[in-house]
């Protein structure tokens, strides 16, 4: 397989996995989930708040996935003063949208990745105030970040699922890409927070944006991506 694409035909299951596993950003959040596995029956303290945790995180992620697309992936550049703001991720999300088989664009950047893991660690020994209960929290949040970066580059492959879930997610986030870059912000679910947040239109009524692998309009090219990505 290309190193630097996700194309290639009669793709399984099990060959994704091989090339989703060739990449660090996976085994660093399946190491950090590992250890909050371990720290958490470690510390014990079990409470009836354990239980209820993992279900008002599962409510919200969709809603925080989807502002964290629209205000920080979608980002737009803009100078404040002498500086200009222009965030890794959102730089690397526009590159993503020129060419969204480039393997290496799929992931979260080692960067991001390094700031989202500080800020996980903030709430839960600084805002949440039992320490069970935090690590309760990093268990759920670093298991669905596994599955946010498994089910985002699998959308990018050619892998055909049978599922009527999957291929909703399927659907949804290829036409973001490659329909209007405008709607359809949910990665990891069926379009639930799009729904309520007026981004999930029907598909027939949006026209396509000629800017929806150019966001912006900006001349954004991938080359040197491309380049380092083998």
């Amino acid at each position: 397989m290309n190193a630097t694409k996700t194309g290639r035909r009669g793709l399984t299951l099990a060959g994704a996995a091989q090339e989703f596993l060739r990449h660090p950003t996976p085994w660093l959040i399946a190491g950090a989930l590992l250890a909050a596995v371990v720290a958490r029956v470690a510390v014990g303290d079990w409470q009836w708040s354990d239980a209820v945790l993992p279900f008002v995180v599962l409510a919200v992620f969709p809603f925080f996935e989807w502002m964290i697309h629209v205000f920080v992936l979608h980002w737009r550049p803009r100078r404040v003063g002498g500086i200009v703001l222009d965030p890794v991720l959102a730089r690397k999300h526009r590159e993503h949208h020129v060419d969204p088989k480039i393997v290496k664009l799929i992931f979260i950047p080692l960067q991001s990745l390094a700031g989202a893991f500080v800020s996980a660690l903030v709430v839960a020994f600084v805002l949440i105030p039992r320490t069970g209960l935090g690590l309760t929290f990093l268990v759920v949040l670093f298991a669905i970040g596994l599955v946010y970066e498994w089910t985002h580059y699998l959308v990018h492959t050619d892998y055909k699922a049978r599922r009527a879930l999957y291929r909703m997610i399927y659907r949804n986030h290829r036409l973001h890409h490659f329909k209007n870059e405008n709607y359809w912000f949910g990665v990891t679910s069926p379009g639930i927070a799009d729904r309520v947040l007026g981004t999930y239109p029907d598909p027939q009524t949006v026209p396509t944006s000629p800017t929806a692998r150019n966001l912006y309009g900006e001349r954004v090219t991938v080359k040197t991506a491309v380049r380092e990505a083998g």
